[in-house]
């Protein structure tokens, strides 16, 4: 399984560890993921997703997922995020021509 956020990209990063002897040995900085489900009110369900607790505070500051896929890079976006992102798009713009 990646170690890898599904919304913002991040992922491990290394460096080193320094002891009382100031020895340095690498290590590796691991994101802080967590599998959650999260709700898109434009397509009426629910997604879950391996994003890291950062990502999930910014879900819930920009308003949700929807809102979130909305400003979201493509290219930090796993394929399975992309494909949520290309639905609620479609399904907003039948939305707006229903009205």
């Amino acid at each position: 399984m990646s170690r890898v956020c599904e919304l913002t990209g991040k992922g491990p990063m290394t460096g080193n560890n320094v002891s009382h002897a100031n020895n340095k040995t690498r290590r590796r900085f691991l994101p802080n993921l967590n599998d959650t489900t999260l709700q898109s009110e434009a397509l009426g369900r629910s997604f879950k997703l391996r994003i890291s607790a950062a990502a999930l505070r910014s879900v819930d500051h920009r308003g949700g997922l929807d809102k979130f896929l909305a400003k979201a890079k493509d290219t930090e976006l796993s394929a399975n995020a992309l494909k949520i992102k290309k639905a609620i798009a479609k399904s907003s713009a039948t939305a707006e021509a229903l009205t």
